[in-house]
């Protein structure tokens, strides 16, 4: 049997760009044998087909209670949430939440993103520098703003949250992401006390104090998952989503000058191969072997091995997309799996966008001449292989 792929000792090389060494990989075959950044040992599937194949294979539980013993130590999400439940608690908990993400609700929303993403722009405009980090001054605190308005968590200590979501899900020492998911948890329940309190019109008030149709209401643990997942996934995704969209029309003028030309033409379908081509999720949360699973004549056992999918490769798969590794916005990106697939699709998706389609409008619309105020090749990325986006990104104007 081969060496398993030390992901962490292929260096900021790795981070920075990943996908000639998972095309290197996909070359050889679907499935390889890897150590991820946080030391266990992970299957990881490349390439389009059987990714999304294995996204949608319920052999592959998201169930911690289905992890090998020796991986359960690296478990640093708190309660019982979309993110670690399989059917039918999984169905149950989605469609608590799914009514308050489908496209017309969310549609309902843009008027109010458009104010945030006014103020936030505004402010960059008025810098006496006409420089600002993109991540610091609008792809950060606009999904965290628009997740705790729909929350009704106004009062969020965002400074303090962002480091502890950020270590959560990009740091590779143990002993930093589990202190980090301890002060998260520890937040999130001294939240919801709050909110029992005083109650309002908004989400988590729904979440804790509304029954569904056949009288169930959400447990103390399931409020807690739920309440990790909508603040944490809720914008750390969107964060990425943003910078990375930026960096993309930054480093190529000639899409950038087409999409400033046809913005009404041309946003969507550039959200979508920013989407497609470096999206903010390089490989979703963990999955678990529940019986042997054969993927392309690979055969991973059934112990509750840990399976990363790589979704960033999926999506550079040139059997699935012509010339994958070239940005272009008039592409047909639609297929890609940047949400995902199956019934773990993200049901933030609706919001992602258009949040993502506002903040680039408002933001070429302020700033004519908006440029990358540093050298792409020295961009610091965040660690791991979960979630994918630039720590900074200076630009100027």
């Amino acid at each position: 049997m081969t060496t398993a792929l030390d992901l962490l000792a292929l260096g900021p090389d790795f981070t920075r760009n990943p996908y000639p060494v998972y095309a290197d990989l996909r070359a050889r075959g679907p499935v390889h044998r890897v150590v991820v950044p946080e030391g266990a040992e992970a299957w990881l599937v490349v390439g389009y087909e059987a990714g999304r194949a294995a996204l949608a294979d319920p052999r592959l539980s998201k169930v911690w209670g289905n992890a090998a013993p020796s991986l359960k130590a690296m478990r640093v999400s708190a309660g019982l949430s979309l993110l670690s439940s399989d059917p039918p608690v999984h169905t149950r908990l989605r469609r608590t939440v799914a009514r308050e993400f489908t496209t017309r609700r969310v549609s309902a929303m843009a008027p109010r993103v458009r104010e945030i993403v006014a103020d936030l722009v505004g402010t960059m405009a008025a810098k006496p520098s006409r420089r600002a980090d993109l991540v610091e001054s609008l792809a950060f605190p606009l999904p965290m703003t628009v997740i705790c308005e729909l929350l009704g968590v106004p009062f969020l200590d965002r400074a303090a949250f962002r480091g502890w979501s950020n270590d959560v899900v990009a740091a590779t020492a143990e002993h930093t992401r589990m202190d980090a998911a301890a002060a998260l948890k520890d937040y999130l329940v001294g939240l919801i006390s709050a909110k029992r309190d005083r109650r309002g019109e908004d989400l988590l008030s729904a979440l804790i104090h509304t029954a569904d149709e056949d009288g169930d209401q959400l447990s103390a643990e399931e409020l807690l998952g739920m309440a990790w997942v909508l603040l944490v996934a809720g914008h750390e995704t969107t964060v990425n989503l943003i910078s990375n969209g930026v960096l993309a029309l930054l480093t190529h003028p000639e899409q950038l000058a087409a999409l400033r030309a046809d913005p009404d033409g041309l946003l969507d379908g550039a959200v979508e191969e920013i989407l497609r081509y470096d999206g903010p999720v390089e490989t979703p949360t963990y999955r678990f072997t529940v019986e042997p699973v054969e993927i392309g004549g690979t055969v991973i056992p059934g112990d509750g091995r840990l399976v990363l999918i790589a979704i960033a490769d999926a999506d550079r798969d040139p059997a699935r997309f012509p010339d994958p590794d070239r940005f272009d916005i008039r592409r047909d990106a639609r297929g890609h799996i940047a949400f995902g697939h199956g019934i773990h699709y993200c049901v933030g998706a609706p919001l992602a966008r258009l949040e993502a389609r506002i903040a680039l409008r408002g933001l070429l619309d302020a700033f004519p001449n908006l440029a990358l105020d540093a050298n792409p090749a020295e961009l610091q990325w965040r660690g791991g292989v979960m979630m994918r986006g630039p720590r900074q990104l200076p630009v100027r104007w």
